[in-house]
């Protein structure tokens, strides 16, 4: 499928100066061993709607707390790891409704991960959703 539109060129990055490379080179730690430590480790879960657990890994439960509000428990402390939400269908095929996620710690449960999923009009919604956490 074409377009009429005439494309456009993508925007390139400028080149650094060399102050920029020499901060740059000064701040590379040479002395740390290169990867993810021994202990990390990539969790994962995807939740449908209803709050149920569809899959995961590292993934204990899953909960709907209210509308468009989920807690997501994992088998370790999570508390001092990233989260990464996106919405999402729990199969393997199909386009998510649009809306938004967000996602935090879980008050009180250090291996827990607190949910919010809302519509595309930004009022709480019970979406399904994916996951991840890096421990």
């Amino acid at each position: 499928m074409s377009s009429t539109n005439p494309r456009r060129r993508q925007a390139t990055q400028p080149v650094p100066c060399q102050d920029d490379v020499t901060r740059a080179d000064a701040q590379l730690a040479t002395d740390r061993p290169v990867g993810l430590p021994w202990s990390a480790r990539a969790l994962y879960a995807v939740v449908n709607a209803d709050g149920a657990l569809a899959r995961g890994l590292g993934a204990a439960s899953s909960a709907k707390l209210a509308t468009g509000m989920y807690q997501v428990v994992f088998d370790q402390d999570v508390s001092a790891a990233a989260y990464v939400g996106t919405l999402g269908l729990s199969g393997a095929a199909g386009v998510a409704a649009s809306g938004a996620i967000t996602v935090a710690g879980r008050t009180g449960i250090p291996n827990g991960v607190f949910v919010k999923t809302f519509a595309g009009d930004g009022s709480a919604a019970d979406r399904s959703f994916h996951l991840a956490v890096l421990a």
